[in-house]
């Protein structure tokens, strides 16, 4: 029985606080039921938006967070692939000059590099 008389000691308390804080000691009983419904209004859309979107928002920022830290995956393929090309571009012309002189000027090319 102590437990449920200091239970009810406390939201008594936490309801006085809250008539206090928001000054509704002061209005009539209608004026705090008007004023009450509307508070209970605005919190029920402002928790119903946020477990609509929230998630939604999160998602996206994160995925936007992933590709400011790691980039575009297609542009680091196309990247690759474009430097790929150029390294065998490379490739057959040094295989061309090393074929028509017999390595000389490759040997010669390497030594200034």
């Amino acid at each position: 029985m102590a437990l449920f008389a200091s239970t009810f000691r406390w939201l008594q308390r936490k309801r006085y606080q809250y008539e206090v804080t928001f000054s509704l000691y002061m209005l009539t009983p209608t004026e705090k039921f008007i004023f009450n419904s509307f508070l209970f209004l605005f919190f029920s859309m402002i928790i119903i938006a946020m477990t609509l979107y929230l998630p939604q928002h999160i998602t996206f920022l994160t995925s936007r967070a992933w590709f400011y830290y790691n980039g575009d995956e297609s542009a680091k393929m196309e990247i690759a692939n474009s430097s790929a090309s150029t390294v065998m571009e490379v490739v057959k012309e040094t295989v061309a000059a090393v074929q028509k002189s017999g390595g000389r000027e490759v040997v010669e090319g390497v030594k200034e590099l």
